[in-house]
């Protein structure tokens, strides 16, 4: 669990990414997204790199080790409950329905909804969370890790036992996330991942020393209690009232259960692709379930600072055009932040994959992650990172089908697309080891990228797919002279490595490499006459003279 998630028309008015939108606020306009997308994009950016400082810390303890690959086994089924009971699903049809109740004044029906949705959401989680703690052992030997030791195994359900707990607390401060988001206030959700990173480096830092894995575990639960309480100051902020009611006769709950249910199943697809991910991964040399899970991080990195922190500012905007039913916006909307997105991600994924081996060793290279461990690793970031713009792509592409109330067809797509991940992954393992899986996963979302695009095209009656084609044009030619520069800088530093020392040698040429990868990367696309940098810089200036 990582602890992200994810309004009809009103008079126009200006609410700041933090500040208190009341019922019946409008669509938020092109600024106000903007300002909105920075704030949450900043918290983004201070959470991944409490990410990071997370794995680093991690790292450190347990490097690439088998008892690593028994506390990622154990995070299996909590995961796999919170996503389909309260994750991405319950987030995507929540939002939109508590905004048609907010927008059109009626604070009472949304604050109802919001209580009746919280009490099933609180009784679903602990029945399904007690059964699994019941069957824990038999779960991890027979379903989710059997090429484990019984030692591995043994461990691994004695932790999913007590990550159990922060799957309630998880899915109570999701439902508050969504909540928040839905009525335009993005401050304190962006900020909660941040609290519980934390939460997790304190318990690799202090505990795990004298507990092992299972000090990561306490901050596992910890983390799970501050991503809540770091929230509760909104809803008391918009006077939020809870009532005791399940309401499963209530108009908005059904409305809430029948947008879920084809997000869940869609979910459900997403969870079986890890899950095939851990069992093949048992069944590999000692940490390939580290490696793959370091990688994955390292490529989310860029795709969360990018991608999720402007796909969940546009999201409440998506549904109020349509709402609204302003579709023309929409599709403008959708096109500006898919071509930025785009500009942000193309150089971002070429980084990665000629930066991968020094970046490895700056971050992750110390004590128990030794080189062995930054080779597995680079090994499997190398595919992952060929899938980094489509999976951006795919955050934003959702959010508009999502806006639109159709959860149905991303879902099928994304069925699809996870049933050719599993079947590609049983394959190419075979041939690549861990590494199968890495370029399964980016094969498979590439398709499905290109397949939401082509659906939502239909939907919206056209995507300006030329100015879209001539910002991947753009942002392609600056991109290789950019690799073809950082390729040269690290020919010229493994010369000068003898000369540099080990010290300097160990951070210059990643360091070096990202500088030198933004200066030309920025450079060329000046050069090109990029347009994408226009609406960052006008976001970044709001930002600076609002504050002044």
């Amino acid at each position: 669990m990582n602890g992200e998630l994810p309004e009809h028309g009103g008079t126009s008015a200006t609410v700041e990414a933090g500040g208190h939108s009341s019922p019946g606020t409008a669509v938020r306009r092109g600024g106000q997204l903007a300002s909105a997308a920075l704030v949450v994009m900043v918290f983004f950016v201070l959470s991944r790199v409490a990410g990071l400082a997370r794995e680093m810390v991690i790292g450190a303890r347990f490097g690439t080790s088998a008892d690593l690959d028994a506390y990622l086994a154990a995070f299996r089924v909590p995961d796999l409950l919170f996503q389909l009971v309260a994750g991405g699903a319950l987030g995507s049809a929540f939002i939109p329905t508590f905004a048609s109740y907010w927008v059109q004044g009626d604070e009472g029906g949304a604050w109802l909804l919001f209580s009746r949705v919280l009490n099933l959401l609180v009784l679903c989680l602990s029945l399904l969370s007690a059964l699994a703690a019941l069957f824990a052992l038999p779960l991890m030997t027979h379903v989710i890790a059997p090429g484990f030791s019984p030692a591995q195994q043994q461990m691994a359900a004695q932790l999913m036992r007590w990550m159990l707990v922060s799957t309630v607390v998880f899915g109570v401060s999701g439902l508050v996330m969504g909540t928040l988001n839905a009525t335009q206030h993005f401050l304190l959700p962006a900020a909660a991942p941040l609290f519980y990173n934390l939460a997790i480096i304190a318990g690799a830092w202090w505990l795990a020393p004298h507990w092992g894995v299972y000090g990561l575990v306490a901050g596992v639960v910890a983390g799970a209690f501050a991503h809540l309480l770091v929230q509760l100051p909104g809803l008391w902020r918009y006077q939020a009232r809870y009532r005791w009611s399940l309401g499963l006769a209530d108009a908005g709950v059904r409305e809430v259960l029948r947008l879920m249910g084809p997000r869940v199943l869609g979910l459900l697809f997403v969870q079986l692709h890890f899950l095939v991910n851990t069992i093949l991964a048992s069944n590999l040399q000692a940490g390939s379930l580290s490696a793959l899970n370091y990688a994955w991080l390292l490529m989310l990195l860029p795709q969360g600072i990018f991608a999720q922190a402007l796909a969940t500012a546009a999201f409440p905007t998506f549904s109020a055009q349509v709402a609204a039913g302003r579709r023309d916006e929409l599709r403008e909307t959708f096109g500006q932040i898919l071509r930025v997105v785009l500009f942000l991600t193309i150089p971002a994924a070429a980084g990665l994959y000629v930066l991968r081996q020094p970046l490895i060793q700056l971050l992750l290279e110390r004590r128990e992650f030794d080189a062995r461990s930054t080779a597995m690793v680079a090994y499997a970031l190398q595919f992952y990172a060929l899938g980094l713009v489509a999976h951006a792509g795919v955050e934003i592409a959702v959010r508009a089908f999502y806006a639109l109330h159709d959860t149905a067809t991303p879902v099928w797509i994304g069925v699809a697309a996870m049933v050719l991940n599993i079947v590609l992954s049983l394959w190419w393992v075979r041939y690549l080891s861990y590494g199968g899986l890495a370029l399964a996963n980016s094969t498979a979302t590439t398709l499905e990228f290109l397949c939401l695009l082509g659906l939502l095209r239909r939907r919206l009656g056209g995507l300006a797919l030329r100015s879209v084609v001539a910002t991947l044009g753009r942002c392609g030619g600056a991109t290789l002279i950019m690799a073809a520069a950082v390729v040269g800088w690290l020919r010229l530093m493994n010369s000068l490595g003898p000369v540099l020392g080990v010290g300097v040698a160990g951070w210059l040429p990643a360091v070096g490499g990202m500088v030198l990868a933004a200066a030309v990367y920025l450079g060329g696309s000046l050069a090109l006459g990029s347009a994408e940098l226009s609406p960052l810089l006008r976001m970044v200036q709001r930002r600076r003279l609002g504050a002044l």
